[in-house]
């Protein structure tokens, strides 16, 4: 059950879309449908992937009719296959037609990072290590995209800036080197708060290691070099590796024995799941 606070952003968010979509109604409804008439319409893959997002689906339509009534076939995290009858929505026509698109757009996206993620988690399978999402999103829906990593088998880094300490490059350089930078973020940040600092080099992993970071991201490092990076760290911090991580190369970095793997493309290169809403009969 999604926790209350974070359903009224999805149902923000959810509005929103509609709002944009249809500032002031649908036109092409109204002109074929003025009144109250009931039908059912069908969910339908047209590609093979791993479905997410069937709430927001849902919950798009009940928004504008809560009394719109959907029939899921599948799971939120399942595999689909092209062709594959995926759900049923019921309800007044007029709702039908114009939440079809937004519905669609949600359904889509998410489903399309759920996909990208799970070609990718599959490669750890076995390991230690987690690949997680970064915060590389689309603006304004990063709440939907990280939740489709999470049903595509990914985890989750911080959501935003304010839930732990990410020092970067030009972090560090604001702050006269990596040194400084931890013992200023000590000084001011939440006790709870974990410090993580990004590295590009051997001498940087070095800096981090005597400053005391508990996160050390090797960051676009070459496989030998992250080796030895790995190996100097030697279990004194949670070693976080990124940077073009593909699932042709992801299993590299299980292989050296990293603990999380991050990667940005999940949300801002995957494409979208191919689903259509078909069939569409009017019942009365």
């Amino acid at each position: 059950m999604t926790d209350p606070m974070i359903q009224a952003r999805m149902d923000a968010a959810i509005r929103a879309a509609l709002e944009e979509d249809m500032p002031f109604g649908d036109v092409s409804t109204m002109s074929v449908m003025p009144e109250l008439r009931y039908g059912r319409v069908q969910l339908v893959a047209k590609q093979d992937g791993v479905i997410a997002g069937l709430s927001v689906f849902s919950r798009v339509f009940q928004l504008i009719d809560s009394a719109t009534v959907v029939d899921a076939e599948v799971s939120d995290g399942d595999e689909v296959t092209a062709g594959q009858h995926l759900a049923e929505v019921r309800g007044d026509v007029r709702v039908l037609l114009e939440g079809e698109r937004v519905a669609l757009n949600f359904l889509q996206r998410m489903s399309g990072v759920a996909t990208y993620t799970h070609g990718i988690a599959a490669e750890f399978a076995g390991t230690k290590t987690r690949l997680v999402c970064t915060r590389k999103t689309t603006p304004g829906l990063r709440i939907f995209e990280r939740e489709a990593v999470r049903l595509g088998g990914g985890g989750l880094h911080r959501f935003g800036l304010s839930d732990a300490v990410m020092l970067k490059d030009n972090h560090i350089d604001a702050a006269g080197g990596i040194a400084p930078a931890v013992a200023a973020a000590r000084a001011t940040a939440p006790f709870t708060a974990r410090v993580e600092v990004e590295c590009e080099t051997m001498d940087m992993v070095r800096e981090a290691i005597a400053a005391g970071a508990d996160v050390i991201m090797l960051d676009n490092m070459d496989h030998e070099t992250m080796a030895a990076a790995v190996a100097l760290i030697d279990g004194r911090a949670i070693v976080e590796a990124s940077g073009n991580v593909t699932a042709q190369n992801a299993r590299t970095y299980a292989d050296l024995g990293v603990d999380i793997v991050s990667c940005g493309a999940l949300t801002h290169s995957a494409g979208i799941l191919d689903l259509s809403l078909k069939h569409l009969e009017v019942l009365a």
